[in-house]
């Protein structure tokens, strides 16, 4: 894959589907700490999924308002490369879990239209990533994962201190476009390569991964 562009395979469940991922080049292997998400793995089962991941390939653990109990836990049975927060975790709290994890951390923020991207800024300042996602309806049992996407033309020019990943409603049909509006060099698909929820499909994967590679060489930086 080329190098500028890098992919996140989110909620994987199974030895095959993470395999699929790793072999077409994903960057970033991502499990689901949220028991509510039909993508949730126990930490034994993301414990030996994580074991055949190889070096260099980064294990992102996501979290929802987790207690420092039980990150404490996860952390503990499952060798993780990164934090995921993708809850109502205020920047202190950020800050609060990097220094207690040691683990870099990436802060996921809903977006909807112009005023969420101040939010951006201010996570920005304390964490390692930001991870720009459809903000979820209201009511919604999910934080993330729901197929949503948001105009993307709200990030056009917009960019922060630390790297950044594009997320919500992508698709291995609508990778490309949404790479070439937002100028985003990182992206994350969770739904959009499943043929059910929490059920990844290993076609689907390969395909967004050859998406987002084949429209690489044709960006431009910003």
């Amino acid at each position: 894959m080329a190098s500028d562009i890098r992919v996140k395979i989110c909620g994987l469940s199974t030895p095959e589907t993470v395999a699929a991922a790793v072999g077409a080049g994903a960057a970033y292997i991502g499990f689901v700490f949220f028991e509510k998400s039909p993508r949730a793995v126990s930490h034994a089962a993301a414990a030996a999924l994580a074991a055949e991941v190889p070096a260099g390939v980064a294990k992102v653990g996501l979290v929802v308002d987790a207690s420092d109990a039980a990150l404490n836990a996860l952390i503990a049975s499952v060798p993780l490369d990164m934090l995921q927060l993708h809850g109502s975790e205020t920047p202190e709290r950020v800050t609060e879990v990097k220094a207690r994890s040691g683990l870099p951390v990436m802060k996921a923020v809903g977006v909807a239209e112009s005023a969420d991207l101040a939010a951006l800024d201010a996570y920005a300042g304390v964490a390692d990533q930001l991870l720009v996602d459809a903000k979820p309806p209201k009511r919604a049992d999910l934080p993330g994962g729901n197929g949503l996407a948001f105009d993307w033309r709200l990030l056009d020019g917009r960019r922060w201190a630390v790297p950044w990943m594009l997320a919500g409603g992508l698709t291995p049909g609508n990778v490309a476009p949404a790479l070439r509006l937002t100028g985003a060099r990182q992206v994350d698909v969770s739904s959009g390569v499943e043929r059910a929820p929490g059920e990844k499909d290993v076609g689907l994967i390969r395909s967004f991964l050859a998406s987002a590679r084949e429209e690489a060489p044709s960006l431009t930086p910003r």
